[in-house]
């Protein structure tokens, strides 16, 4: 068992030890993405939505959630975040891409971080947006990108 960092010589959970690790310059970007009906993408765009400002609150919860992952997590280390920019993008007529971008000098990377961001925006733009359109489809969640670290760097092709 001792291949698994997470898992100890006994089969039991743990959480791995970076006392020793030193610390580096790290940035990982995740993306999700909210297919729904073009009627519902436009309410979005026109702020037409009833619960409000889709996008700003839905910005707001990744925030909220990428200092947070720790707690939702059970393995991650508490993290002094240094950057968090969550961004949206109308893909088509009826998708929004989200992306997010998360960097800390530390011992342990911030792929978690990014990844638990873009995919409570996803579920917050649900959340708003229920209402009117229940089909929505939330998808696509995946890292793009990781530096830093003992591991290296890491672009999805």
């Amino acid at each position: 068992m001792g291949e698994f960092s997470h898992i100890d010589n006994n089969g039991k959970a743990k959480m791995v030890d970076i006392s020793e690790k030193g610390a580096s310059r790290r940035r990982a970007v995740a993306v999700a993405s909210v297919s729904m009906e073009p009627t519902t993408l436009e309410k979005i765009k026109k702020g037409e939505m009833k619960k409000g400002a889709v996008l700003e609150t839905a910005r707001v919860a990744a925030i909220m959630a990428i200092k947070r992952t720790c707690e939702l997590i059970p393995m991650c280390h508490q993290l002094l975040l240094t950057g968090i920019d969550v961004r949206f993008e109308f893909y088509d007529e009826k998708t929004i891409k989200i992306k997010a971008i998360v960097k800390n000098t530390g011992k342990t990377g911030v792929e978690m971080e990014a990844l638990t961001g873009v995919s409570i925006a996803a579920l917050t733009v649900y959340d708003m947006c229920k209402a009117v359109d229940k089909k929505m489809v939330i998808g696509d969640i995946k890292l793009m990108e990781k530096t830093g670290g003992k591991s290296g760097n890491f672009i999805r092709e």
